[in-house]
């Protein structure tokens, strides 16, 4: 599959195409469902474009667990069917979709109580490898294995004595989501798709009661255009009310947005080999490894406030760091926490009024001539999604068109990635790097590690670690604004990296460096590369602020305390 760019020219091109032809279908949200949408689209020969408003995953696809998982916890409110969807789609990403950036990952479930409670958890994590293995896309992932209280020590040396009287151990999947949903959109650009960040969809166009395309504003130039297409897919997850009302309904259903947060701790404030998975009194608590790091999360609570930077309060951030030292020999403080996150996941409203028991499910409708919408869902499940959304659209288009082939659609980066990864000596070698950053050039580029590699032939010091930030190179910061469609500093240091999380200073240290990095990119100029480096500090600041916050409302006021991110006029 050749490499496509995602380069200031390439948007530009792509808005210029969709401004002067009508497209078969024009997908509405940058986030792993519309990206997938717009790929699903493309492979099956429609024209295509998908606008967003902020950056690539910028919403939830960047705050989530970065799991790749069936739902363990949904075997006990007996929905197989979403599992073993799931847990398929899972071993789909591992084996062929993106081997490159998805990983197996094991978990520990401490036992509390002897005998009956191993019986029942045993049952749900043996049932949970067989609907794996039925699935016919097991990707090899090791069974569940029963564990002593000493075994699981063994292997977590960090868990408390009296929190566990045993262990069960299995195995799920993680991905950096953010990068993930970048990759999709840019395999879905290589597919043909015409595909622009940083462009609002300010209104739908209509012709009688026909959704025939979209108004479409340029934030970065401050122009509008007009995009035509034949069938419009609203894919904006917890917008998704907000965009319906742009034709006057609010549709067939309705999505609720809860609120997760998450930490990240330094690794060697837990010591342990696995990740854990913990129950609490409303729903799951997961500790994830994660490079360096430890995620440690989530809640699960209502959130009608601003919905583009939900804020954690400090009651949030205690009500983790409370439960996660039930289960710790050496409890975790405010001090060891490096970074937090906050998103919203898109709940379709049931009849229960607690966030945790909405639906996982999604949901495709047509709600206006011309218009699709798809919501809920879960991240795992994210080309099932993309698929039906595509699936009614083309139901409505007069032409025949096949049917879904992302199922057999590698992304970018999949394809020799096995065969480098074997040869990541050699690679280490040619270029003057240690193995170690290689493997990890490999786990974010995948066989497009050669792109980042030709940067730092060309210039050797973009192959020096990034100030502030030493597990990324230099090289990383240009490869985001030349080729990953990267196109303020928050996008580069929050979602092309997770500096913005995985240290201290939230990014701070390397605010100026990878600034400077970028300006020549993106043709800043001194002043723009000023406004871009005090926005990102003034974004850290509010962050830090409603972290202090004893509830959702003070938090938001604080968050809301940094501008958006700046325009380039």
């Amino acid at each position: 599959m050749r490499s496509v760019a995602l380069s200031p020219a390439a948007r530009e091109s792509a808005l210029e195409a969709m401004a002067s032809t009508e497209l078969d279908v024009l997908v509405v949200g940058g986030g792993v469902v519309g990206a997938g949408s717009a790929l699903d689209a493309a492979t099956r020969g429609l024209t295509v474009g998908l606008v967003e408003a902020r950056d690539f995953a910028s919403g939830t696809s960047s705050r989530s667990s970065k799991l790749i998982h069936g739902g363990l916890r949904y075997l006990e409110m007996l929905d197989f069917r979403l599992v073993a969807e799931a847990l398929s789609e899972r071993g789909l990403l591992i084996e062929k979709l993106a081997p490159h950036l998805i990983r197996p990952v094991p978990f520990i479930y401490p036992l509390k109580h002897r005998a009956w409670e191993r019986i029942y958890a045993g049952a749900g994590v043996a049932l949970y490898d067989v609907l794996a293995r039925a699935s016919g896309h097991s990707a090899g992932l090791p069974l569940h294995r029963h564990l002593t209280r000493r075994g699981a020590r063994r292997i977590v040396p960090s868990l408390r004595k009296d929190a566990l009287v045993g262990a069960l151990q299995y195995y799920d999947a993680q991905v950096d989501d953010a990068r993930h949903t970048m990759f999709i959109a840019r395999t879905a650009a290589a597919y043909g798709a015409h595909v622009a960040t940083r462009s609002r969809v300010v209104g739908l166009l209509r012709e009688g009661e026909r959704v025939t395309g979209a108004e479409v504003h340029d934030l970065e130039s401050g122009r509008t255009i007009k995009v035509h297409a034949k069938q419009v897919i609203n894919a904006t997850g917890v917008w998704t009310d907000d965009t319906q009302s742009m034709v006057g309904e609010r549709g067939q259903f309705k999505v609720r947005a809860s609120k997760g947060i998450h930490l990240v701790v330094p690794r060697d404030r837990i010591q342990g080999d696995s990740g854990l998975i913990l129950r609490t009194e409303k729903s799951v608590l997961f500790v994830i490894p994660w490079g360096r790091h430890w995620i440690v999360g989530t809640t699960d609570t209502d959130w009608d406030l601003d919905k583009a930077h939900p804020a954690a309060s400090a009651a949030d951030i205690d009500y983790l760091l409370d439960h996660v030292n039930e289960v710790l020999e050496q409890p975790l403080t405010h001090a060891d926490v490096e970074g937090v996150y906050a998103g919203l996941r898109p709940l379709l409203s049931g009849e229960s009024d607690a966030t945790s028991k909405l639906s996982r499910e999604h949901a495709v409708a047509h709600t206006a001539p011309g218009l699709v919408v798809v919501a809920g869902g879960k991240y795992t499940t994210y080309r099932i999604m993309a698929k039906d959304a595509v699936d009614a659209a083309v139901h409505a288009l007069d032409a025949k068109v096949p049917n879904s082939v992302t199922e057999n659609v590698p992304l970018l980066g999949a394809e020799g990635f096995t065969a480098l990864k074997n040869s990541r000596y050699v690679l280490a070698a040619q270029y003057g790097l240690h193995e170690a950053r290689i493997a990890h050039l490999l786990a974010r580029y995948g066989s497009m590690i050669h792109e980042v590699l030709d940067l730092v032939a060309a210039d050797p010091t973009l192959g020096e670690p990034l100030a502030g930030a030493p597990d990324y190179l230099r090289a990383e910061i240009v490869y985001a604004a030349q080729y990953e469609g990267a196109r303020h500093l928050e996008d580069v240091l929050a979602r092309r990296t997770r500096i913005s999380i995985e240290t201290f200073d939230r990014g701070i240290g390397s605010v100026d460096e990878a600034a400077a990095l970028i300006a020549p990119v993106l043709g800043w100029s001194d002043d723009q590369v000023a406004r871009e480096v005090e926005h990102y500090r003034k974004r850290v600041d509010a962050e830090r602020e409603s972290q202090k916050m004893p509830d959702d409302e003070t938090a938001d006021s604080a968050r809301m305390g940094a501008p958006e991110v700046v325009p380039l006029r």
